[in-house]
């Protein structure tokens, strides 16, 4: 039978098999009330003339709202993968709204008409990472019955906010102790946001480390911005340009820390041999920077696949074991970091 000329349609089908456009129907849409011989015959000229119908109604799937503030970097690239691939496990559809970082209002207005977008967008929860929100945002959703979940909130937790992020505390003492281990003790400190939670944790493991040791930090050893790779240069040059510049950094981030590299090689300064520096995450810029970045890792993907899971625990109305989890870091040394240069000794 040879192939039929011009647009195929129901009834050209129809008529080519000797049935009716409702038994063509019933084929299309995989109805059992057809006797085999007609489904194959209707199947055969269905195929053989590439018969393409109108496209079925697609089910529709959950779907989750996850936005970011600020710059997508290394960091938030991890985060957002773990999200995603929970979804995909989950059968849940992942939207992501990325937007620049803005200080935040107690706007009733703006966040209502956010609240009804992702309402009318039929989203089964909110996701935010590294988000600062507002308690006009947060009685919205609340009213709203929406759940969410942030992962490293740039603001204080807060008690009725669910979270995920990772032993920052502990994670900023181990990077600490490390250095200290390695001899140093003039260790400096360039971190995020002073409001933001984890910098809070890094920072205070840090502290904790050099107190226990009855290490100083002089006030100009700490440099607090931004978690970003200009944040690092710039507070790797104000450190590295003082008359008592630190043998070693600690750095909030990757990308502080490789602003930091940046820092040192512009002054002449070699690392490891000159100054040891250790960052914070694992991403892949760790791996690829030169040399490659001793850091504290923070299990990313995993943390974006708590916050998806957790956050379909409270739209299906599910109690979560806690508010707030946190996932355990590990430090991971490459070649950033060594014990403190002779020269470096000299000089204090």
């Amino acid at each position: 039978m040879s192939r039929l000329k011009g647009r195929v349609t129901l009834a050209t089908v129809a008529d080519t098999a000797g049935v009716s456009v409702a038994t063509v129907s019933k084929v299309l849409n995989g109805r059992s009330d057809v006797a085999p011989a007609t489904r194959a015959r209707v199947q055969e000229i269905l195929e053989r003339h590439g018969y393409v119908g109108r496209r079925p109604n697609p089910v529709q799937r959950d779907t989750v709202e996850l936005f970011y503030q600020g710059v997508v970097n290394a960091y938030s690239v991890e985060v957002i993968q773990g999200v995603v691939e929970a979804g995909q496990a989950a059968g849940v559809d992942v939207i992501l709204n990325a937007h620049p970082r803005h200080p935040r209002t107690s706007n009733v207005g703006r966040a209502a008409r956010w609240i009804r977008e992702l309402i009318g967008n039929r989203r089964r929860a909110a996701i935010g990472i590294t988000s600062e929100l507002s308690a006009a945002d947060l009685a919205a959703l609340s009213r709203a019955r929406l759940p969410l979940v942030v992962v490293d909130p740039m603001n204080i937790a807060q008690p009725d906010v669910t979270s995920v992020g990772s032993t920052n505390f502990a994670g900023g003492m181990a990077a600490t102790q490390y250095l200290l281990s390695l001899g140093h003790r003039r260790i400096g400190y360039v971190g995020g946001p002073p409001t933001s939670g984890c910098n809070q944790a890094r920072m205070s493991g840090f502290r904790s480390a050099m107190e226990a040791v009855g290490a100083t930090v002089p006030a100009e050893h700490i440099w607090l911005q931004d978690f970003l790779y200009d944040d690092g240069l710039a507070g790797g040059c104000a450190l590295l340009d003082l008359p008592d510049r630190p043998s070693a950094i600690f750095a909030g981030s990757d990308e502080v820390a490789l602003g930091i590299l940046e820092a040192a090689r512009a002054r002449g300064l070699r690392v490891p041999e000159d100054l040891s520096v250790v960052g914070f995450d694992d991403t892949e810029v760790a791996r690829l920077a030169s040399p490659p970045l001793t850091t504290v890792k923070q299990p990313l993907r995993e943390m974006g696949a708590v916050a998806l899971r957790t956050a379909l625990q409270l739209a299906a109305g599910e109690k979560v074991a806690s508010h707030h989890v946190e996932l355990a870091t590990s430090l991971i040394i490459r070649g950033s970091a060594a014990p403190i240069h002779i020269s470096s000794v000299a000089a204090s």
